[in-house]
Formats: C-alpha cells, structure tokens, sequence
C-alpha cells in the first residue's frame, strides 16, 4: 500500500524484516479461512441443540406411529393373539369403520362436544381474564390463586370429585336440586344418559381449562399501554366498544394460538371421559379417543382400535389446516 500526501513524495510500503518470512497466503487469507470455519460451525450449532429433541420424537412418537398404521391393517383379535398369527387385510378395517354409522356418530358427536367447549372456555376465560385486569392487587392475588389450584388438579382427582358431586344416593346437586323445590331428584342417576354424561363433563373440562385462558390473557392485557384505554375512553367509549376496538386487536394473536391449543386438548380428552363413566351408558356418551380405547381394550379389536386412532388423527389434521390458513393469513397481514 502507498500513502499519498500532498507535496510529498510517495512512500512505499515496508517490507518485512531480513530474516523473516510472511505466512503463507498472507494474513488476510488466513483470518478468511478461521472467519469461514467458525462460521460453518455456528451453520451447525442449531441443528446440533434440536438433534436431541428430534432423535426424541422419532423413538417415542415416529415408531409407536409407524406400528399402529401397521397394525391397522391386520386383523388383530383374541385368536390372533393367542394363535400369534398375523392376518393381513389391507384397508378392510377403514372401510369397516367409514360405512359404520356408529363410528360416524362418533365423529359428530366429538366435533359438537370439542365446539360447546371451546366456545364456553374461551367465553368464560376471557371475562375472567378480563376481570382479574380490574379487581384490586388482594382480590386479585386470591382469584390467582383459586384459579392456579383448579388448573393444578389431577385429572382423576377432579372426576372423583364430581363423581361425587353427582352421586346417585349422597350426591350434593341431587340435595341442591330438592332443597331448591324440584321434585324427582331423590336418587336421582345424572349419568343415566350420554348428553347429560358429557354435559357433566364439558362442565369439568371447563372448570378445568378456563384458568390456562384466564391467566394468559391477563398478562396479555397488561402490555397494553393504559394510554390507548384514556384516548379511547376520552372520545367516550363503552366498555364493550373498548374491548373490541382496542383489546381484541391487541390480543388477536393471542386469542388465535389459544383457541388453536383448546382445540386441540379438548378435542383428545380421554381420562375425564373414562374417569366419570367410562363412554357410557352403552357407549352413548363416547367421542373418538374413548372409541378406539374401548374398540381395543374392552373389544379386544385392536386392528379396529388402530385404524380408528389413524383416523382421529386425520380427522383433527384436517381440521386443523384451515385453522393452520387462518393464522399464516394471520402474519401475512400482519
């Protein structure tokens, strides 16, 4: 490199030293080259962290996939398992279930069971989410609090609960209902049919699943500066208009991933089901999941239990793509 000044003469670059030589491919190659091999590194590094989670997956999750869709096209019964024979029989076992009209049965009745749930959880975890924003710092802590403790509860622990809550004999709503006025409530079974055994149910899941809304939309609303509530306040909006104008924008993200979530668990619940009256009576009160537990393990079809699983999962992947749209609609928006 020369340096020009003006008026003076041109200086030429240094040459090194007598006596020493100059690395081979000069410095400025040789900082390109560790440049080049820290950056293959770091290109490396993310696929080494989730490699663990994805080996994961594959073992637990991919394998027990992979041997049920096998399974679901044997013929696997109490001979079979006894005789240890493996009968193949394509897709008999799908075109079984699909012109069954029990199993399409159960497919509504799922759906309207996963839609009342979802509508009734998403209702009431955003009026009390939006409740604990107004209620003073000690009410709050103990609405916190009581709704933390019912989101805690085991599941089998909750059914027994309401088991007991609805108990033929020492029920506490058969004692409720007559000490209301209402007669025929002596002994009173409230699981003597399947709408009022899920209806039970949809009450336990919602008890169950509001404080996961309730408490995420609240710390959702306290990002929201106060200052758009006074701006909006000022040109006298309501509490509704406020909700919609300003909460529902702010928080649609929020409100989109968490109904995508609710969908999801409600649609796969299995132990509240099980746990009150096991699908009954006469499988009358049975979504998908109970289904293919009860074709398999009280049936002793587990060729028929298997296929019903893959179809419950194709059912809620196929649901779940246009809700998948909605949200890359969503982000493309925003």
């Amino acid at each position: 490199m020369t340096v020009h000044t003006q008026g003076a003469t041109p200086v030429a670059e240094e040459s090194p030293p007598p006596g020493t030589k100059e690395p081979a491919g000069g410095g400025r190659s040789g900082g390109k080259g560790a440049r080049g091999r820290r950056t293959g590194n770091a290109a490396w590094l993310p696929y080494a962290l989730i490699a663990p989670a994805v080996v994961s997956l594959l073992a637990f999750l991919g394998y027990p996939l992979v041997r049920n869709i096998l399974l679901s096209t044997q013929q696997l019964g109490r001979t079979e398992m006894i005789s240890r024979k493996t009968v193949w029989t394509g897709l008999s076992n799908y075109t079984d279930l699909l012109t069954n009209d029990a199993f399409w049965t159960v497919v509504v009745r799922t759906f309207l069971f996963m839609a009342v749930n979802v509508v009734l959880i998403m209702v009431f975890g955003t009026l009390i989410g939006v409740l604990l924003g107004r209620l003073g710092k000690k009410m709050r802590l103990l609405l916190s609090l009581s709704l933390v403790m019912a989101w805690a509860m085991p599941i089998v622990a909750s059914a027994t609960v309401f088991r007991w809550l609805f108990d033929t004999q020492f029920g506490v709503m058969n004692w409720v209902m007559r000490s209301l006025g209402f007669e025929g409530y002596e002994q009173h079974n409230w699981f003597e049919s399947g709408f009022s055994t899920l209806t039970i149910v949809t009450v336990m899941i919602v008890w169950a699943s509001v404080p996961f809304v309730a408490l995420n939309l609240y710390a959702g609303l306290t990002t929201i500066s106060g200052e758009l509530y006074e701006a909006a306040r000022v040109d006298g909006a309501s509490n509704w208009r406020l909700f919609r104008s300003v909460v529902l924008p702010m928080m649609k993200p929020f409100f989109l991933i968490t109904t995508f979530l609710e969908i999801i668990w409600v649609f796969k619940a299995f132990a509240q089901i099980v746990a009150l009256n096991g699908g009954g009576p006469d499988r009358a009160s049975e979504t998908l999941p109970v289904f293919a537990y009860v074709e398999g393990m009280a049936q002793m079809n587990f060729g028929t239990a298997a296929a019903a699983s893959v179809l419950t999962i194709l059912v809620l992947l196929i649901a779940m793509s246009f809700y998948f749209r909605l949200i890359l609609k969503q982000e493309e928006e925003q």
